[in-house]
């Protein structure tokens, strides 16, 4: 059996973490090859020592001498800098690059992997928000499948497969609506981030766990969606189902509809990206009717929690938006991690962003990176 080997981007994250597990419960069929983190180097030597990878590079250059010392007896090459995180996954002994680094930062080692023609397991939505017309056209004009990672579009992916032709009339994005789901503005003004960390269902990163609870998250899978699957905005809807079991369905032209199940854990997708087409035994917990005897749906809130309806104007207006979108959300979430800004203002600066920045139409790849840097720093202004 041939074994494919992986380069896990983001290494030290919370689905870089889950994607190793996953690769170390199958060895016959896995191998991990590179493994990168930006700053933690720590659990990256931990990591390195363990699993002892082809390659390990830490984005942070000041950490370079850190990482190499603490390798020096191993048999692992060591090297620093973004560069190198999108050079490292050219490499003739890699098969499929899992993109699990977090936000923009994601893009050009997306685009080098395409251009390697490596398989792209995709964990980072932003990638998609931010360029998915470029990395659409990348992965046709090199023929190389983007299977995503993210739960809601794997379970999508997984609902297509064996589809063919057959039309979709519309996909439905499930959200769990977070931990303050059906919470008003009064309640939202003073959460703080210990309470938004707190999601119901899933372990996540910090980032993606605000997002979740600002609905942003489901805002962003939405546009993600419209680039994986080719489909217009009025093709795409979002509902709120509490108990994460349904992770995504789809409906076809012919009105029936399919939807993937499961109990929440992120190791099933991970590990159908990396075995895809085949599916492999696992020993995860198997999902029960008997202890879930409801299943429940509701509206998304889009006036309480209004980053959702901004990103809906983001995929309609199509050009760069979705890039401002992406940009000021990631300024606007650190800051509320670090306290210097409250809940409900991060959609304030987002939409004050997305009025200010100027519209481009026809964004090329210098358009996408001079609309993020313009967007973060605007983002940092209005905070201030």
């Amino acid at each position: 059996m041939i074994k494919k080997r992986i380069a896990v981007l983001g290494s030290t994250g919370s689905i870089g973490t889950q994607a190793i597990e996953v690769i170390e419960k199958n060895k016959d069929h896995f191998e991990l090859e590179v493994i990168t983190a930006q700053s933690n180097a720590d659990l990256l030597i931990k990591q390195a020592i363990k699993y002892k990878p082809n390659s390990v590079v830490i984005g942070d250059d000041k950490l370079y001498l850190k990482v190499s010392d603490a390798l020096q007896n191993f048999d692992i090459k060591v090297f620093s800098g973004s560069k190198s995180i999108s050079q490292i996954v050219e490499m003739e002994t890699v098969d499929i690059v899992l993109i699990a680094i977090v936000g923009f930062a994601g893009l050009e080692p997306t685009i080098n992997a395409i251009k390697a023609k490596k398989q792209i397991a995709l964990a980072n939505k932003e990638t998609l928000v931010v360029a998915g017309d470029l990395i659409s056209k990348l992965s046709i004009e090199n023929k190389i499948n983007i299977i995503p990672v993210d739960s809601e579009h794997s379970a999508i992916f997984q609902c297509l497969t064996g589809e063919g032709i057959n039309p979709i009339e519309k996909i439905y994005l499930t959200a769990s609506g977070g931990p303050f789901r059906g919470k008003e503005k009064d309640f939202l003004k003073t959460v703080t981030k210990a309470q938004a960390l707190k999601h119901p269902n899933w372990k996540m990163g910090a980032k993606i766990t605000i997002d979740s609870a600002s609905m942003m998250n489901k805002g962003l899978e939405m546009i993600e969606a419209k680039w994986l699957f080719d489909l217009n905005e009025n093709q795409i809807d979002v509902i709120v189902h509490p108990q994460s079991i349904i992770h995504s369905f789809v409906q076809f032209c012919d009105g029936s509809m399919k939807a993937q199940m499961g109990l929440p854990d992120m190791k099933l997708p991970i590990q159908y990206a990396f075995s895809f087409p085949q599916r492999l035994q696992t020993d995860f917990p198997r999902f029960d009717f008997l202890n879930y005897p409801q299943l429940t749906f509701e509206a998304p809130d889009m006036k309480n929690f209004r980053n959702l309806a901004l990103a809906f104007k983001a995929i309609r207006s199509g050009g760069n938006i979705p890039c401002v979108l992406n940009a000021a959300n990631e300024i606007v979430v650190n800051a509320f991690l670090n306290d210097k800004i409250a809940f409900l203002e991060m959609p304030e600066v987002i939409e004050k962003c997305m009025q200010t920045i100027q519209f481009i139409k026809n964004p090329s790849y210098e358009d996408l990176i001079n609309t993020n840097n313009e967007s973060r720093k605007l983002a940092l202004q209005f905070i201030k």
